[in-house]
């Protein structure tokens, strides 16, 4: 039986955006706009995360403390309804993060890692939800994990969001 590839991979487009030259490139980068208390890493021998998909595959936090924010779906405070399609529900959860980021007196380059879960992994949904990700973390790359589900907490739900973040002293 062949078992098809996993959906988490056309999510993140890591493997669509790769060449071989490029898989093999070793790099330790440290991105300009990050604390001195995360370093990003991409070692030899991985994929070129930083380089071809903006992420990183190993965040290092010095010691402090590390909040673990909890899913974010399309649910607002103000109850309003959740967006029907996928760009108006990843607003709303990167929203949704923005908001948890500033309780913790954190910015995106505070973010250590992301988990990102989407019912519809395609390349289409990868072209809704990448470009919106990449502008609300600002030139931050946190290790991120994308998986392919068949369902979230509601029907109506496409999109989930959890994060890992640094809190800043």
């Amino acid at each position: 039986m062949r078992l098809p590839l996993p959906r988490y991979a056309l999510l993140l487009g890591a493997l669509l955006l790769a060449s071989p030259a490029a898989m093999t490139t070793a790099q330790t980068t440290k991105a300009p706009t990050m604390p001195q208390a995360v370093t990003r890493i991409t070692p030899q021998g991985l994929f070129d995360s930083a380089t071809h998909a903006g992420y990183s595959q190993i965040s290092v936090s010095e010691a402090g403390r590390l909040a673990f924010v909890s899913g974010q779906v399309a649910w607002q405070a103000d109850g309003s309804p959740v967006p029907a399609d996928l760009a108006g529900q990843t607003e709303v959860v990167l929203a949704n993060l923005a908001t948890a980021l500033d309780a913790l007196g954190a910015a995106p380059a505070d973010i250590l890692q992301l988990k990102l879960y989407v019912l519809d992994a395609s390349e289409a949904a990868q072209g809704v939800v990448m470009p919106r990700l990449m502008a609300f973390l600002d030139g931050a790359r946190p290790s991120l994990t994308g998986l392919g589900v068949a369902a979230l907490a509601a029907p109506d739900l496409q999109i989930e969001i959890e994060m890992v973040v640094r809190v800043p002293d």
